[in-house]
């Protein structure tokens, strides 16, 4: 069971650490968010899986249920909170990088 349980976190920091490289990496805030963002999500859930699986194999009852309610708010958070950001960055008027269709921008010559 410890060995899934180091397992599971070995994935999540790998995924965290891909994170951290997508900030260095991407050309755009843009990019560079999306990447991060997803990587640290999804490396949030492995790690989280195997402090709950820990603390399941261990007998507490209240540790994982707590571990549960922590990545279902990341789980809403993180997404939430880089959209924001997103959304702030082309409001202030930073450009992608290379050819990009701006549908946004298309709806609100429309509107």
């Amino acid at each position: 069971m410890i060995w899934i349980v180091y397992l599971l976190l070995g994935i999540g920091v790998t995924f965290q650490l891909l994170g951290t490289m997508a900030l260095h990496r991407f050309p755009d805030p843009y990019t560079r968010l999306h990447g991060s963002t997803m990587c640290t999500t999804f490396g949030s859930i492995f790690i989280y899986l195997g402090l709950i699986l820990y603390g399941m194999s261990r007998g507490w009852l209240s540790y994982p249920i707590h571990i549960f309610l922590i990545m279902v708010l990341i789980l809403i958070t993180n997404p939430t909170g880089s959209h924001a950001i997103a959304r702030a960055a082309y409001r202030s008027g930073v450009k992608p990088k290379g050819a990009v269709v701006d549908k946004l921008r298309e709806g609100e010559r429309d509107g």
